[in-house]
């Protein structure tokens, strides 16, 4: 996979999708499924934002039968089972305990029911080759059990507890970045780092009076140079930034509007064992202990952010007052600021469905998870666009889905979707643990901590990473170790991301190729031994290697400037 926007000027294509988040790659994979020429354009990093800074779940979204989303939930819960089917690397079952307390909507008998609805509604959930990816049944538990499993629970009222299963994604910006990989290996051409600063139209054409995008205006984020994209249809699927790009369509007044929910997500140690928790705090509504690669997240808040997208981050404050949620809902933690290991932010982009002139009564906790796809035809007589607006992480597939039938309709081709059944980009193991046990049995001069860390990360795909260590003479040894000494991450894999995975920045390497940095920082080791391997392959000096150093630093800054 390599960037060459000059040629992609030099190119006609069917589809140029707008956003390398998990939305615009899902769409590209689709399309570039069915046979379509298609470009993707990010303006940043790939799965740099909404993507990258979810809670890593996938799920059913129990909560959306309180507001009677029926519907929205089933969907969920179907595509809970593809992600399963389709990247075992990368998506699990995970065991949520929901404390009971009370009569109300905090009881047992309340709970029961709406868990019974969510285990019907995932009727197909073990459809499934892998028993290891099978989800059980809710159950109830004992006041006792509840307790010994969750010390933390708060004990006054407690009543007992109900166990379901969801599923975690081990790492999001590599789910996201599969897409990516895979969508290229079916000849999509793809770019990091470029920017669509407008749009180029023609007037009328085929019969129709309305003006038509025929390609995009891009500028090359990393050099300058502005370049024009050609194609026959522009998809927006931007995110938090879908209505900014709709508006430079449409001169500034975008038909649609979104609302920005921030929500902010801390780490800590280990805090719940193996189970997940849902907790509801008096002063700040629900939220999780999820355990997540040896430590626990704590997400998430949900307040409206009203500022431009790009100025998202997490403040002291936001920390002091999600660590108050926390211990309210779980009293007994005591959590100060000195347990906050690590935090990050996400924007989730929901579609406003309030009159154009209620700008002041948006909700973002109450409103709804669900996607819209708006043709630009009939709602702002332009020809050639459609935007994706909204929807979950867990949903994205479904969503490319319809979104290309659409384009494909436009398109008069008729080629039907193949996601659904389709293994990702390293999906392709079988079931995954023999897998990875076979690839540790294949590789005894490897630590099985490494071997594992591949498989995980690259499932089926893992010896690309071993290849890579032994492209030129030499390397392989070196390439082979440890980047530090509390990581299972090797060289190899920051090399990879600069040849084979478009990784231009250190922070592309170390928060979105690997995992290196995204559960807390790498340690100077690391991240030294990191910024030498990528400045050596992409000729950094001294200057830029520790300008690099200093932007992944600043990742684990708050905007006060705090670490």
């Amino acid at each position: 996979m390599h960037r060459d926007l000059s040629a992609m000027s030099q190119t006609d294509y069917d589809l140029i999708v707008v956003g390398g988040g998990i939305s615009g790659s899902s769409i590209a994979w689709d399309a570039a499924l069915r046979g379509l020429k298609v470009a993707l354009l990010e303006k940043d990093d790939f799965a740099h934002a909404t993507t990258a800074g979810s809670s890593k779940l996938i799920h059913g979204g129990l909560r959306y039968l309180v507001n009677g989303e029926i519907g929205l939930v089933r969907e969920s819960l179907r595509e809970r089972r593809i992600w399963e089917q389709n990247a075992p690397h990368l998506v699990d079952p995970l065991p949520f305990i929901l404390p009971t307390y009370g009569r109300g909507m905090k009881g047992a008998m309340i709970l029961a029911i709406g868990l019974t609805m969510y285990d019907l509604l995932a009727y197909d959930r073990n459809r499934l080759d892998d028993p290891d990816k099978k989800l059980p049944g809710y159950k109830s538990i004992s006041r006792d059990e509840a307790l010994r499993l969750m010390p933390s629970l708060n004990p006054d009222g407690l009543t007992g507890a109900k166990i379901y299963y969801d599923c975690q994604m081990f790492a999001p910006e590599r789910l996201c970045l599969e897409f990516i990989l895979g969508a290229a290996e079916k000849g999509a051409d793809v770019a990091n780092y470029a920017q669509v600063t407008g749009f180029e139209k023609s007037k009328g054409g085929s019969g129709s009076e309305n003006d038509r995008i025929t390609g995009v205006t891009v500028k090359d984020q990393l050099t300058g140079d502005t370049h024009t994209i050609k194609g026959k249809l522009t998809i927006n699927a931007a995110g938090p930034w879908a209505d900014i790009l709709m508006g430079l369509s449409d001169d500034g007044k975008p038909s649609r509007r979104l609302i920005r929910s921030k929500g902010i997500h801390l780490i800590t140690r280990a805090l719940s064992g193996e189970n997940a928790l849902a907790v509801q705090s008096k002063i700040g509504g629900h939220f999780f202990v999820l355990p997540w690669r040896g430590k626990t997240i704590l997400g998430t808040t949900d307040t409206v952010f009203d500022d431009a997208p790009d100025k998202i981050g997490v403040t002291e404050q936001d920390i002091e007052d999600f660590l108050a949620v926390v211990n309210d809902g779980l009293p007994t933690l005591n959590l100060t600021r000195a347990d906050v290991e690590n935090f990050y932010v996400g924007i989730r982009p929901l579609v406003d469905t309030t009159p154009q002139d209620d700008e002041d009564d948006s909700d973002s906790y109450n409103a709804s998870r669900a996607a819209e796809i708006v043709d630009h035809s009939e709602v702002d007589n332009i020809d050639g666009f459609l935007s994706a607006m909204g929807g979950k992480w867990t949903t994205s597939r479904h969503l490319a889905e319809k979104v290309v039938d659409g384009a494909m309709k436009k398109l008069g081709r008729s080629a039907k979707s193949k996601t659904e059944s389709v293994p990702l980009y390293g999906g392709a193991t079988g079931r995954f643990l023999p897998f990875t046990d076979k690839a540790i049995a294949a590789h005894p001069d490897l630590s099985a901590d490494i071997v594992r860390n591949l498989t995980r990360y690259h499932g089926a795909r893992y010896e690309l990473i071993l290849a890579t260590a032994s492209e030129r003479q030499g390397e392989a040894p070196e390439l082979l170790q440890p980047l530090g000494p509390d990581t299972s991450d090797i060289g190899a894999q920051i090399v990879h991301a600069v040849r084979h995975e478009m990784a231009v920045t250190l922070e592309d390497a170390l928060l979105r190729r690997t995992g290196l940095g995204t559960l807390v920082h790498p340690g100077e080791a690391a991240l030294n031994r990191s910024a030498d391997l990528m400045a050596r392959e992409l000729g950094w000096d001294e200057t830029e290697r520790t300008r690099q150093i200093a932007n992944v630093e600043a990742s684990y800054k708050t905007l006060d400037g705090a670490a």
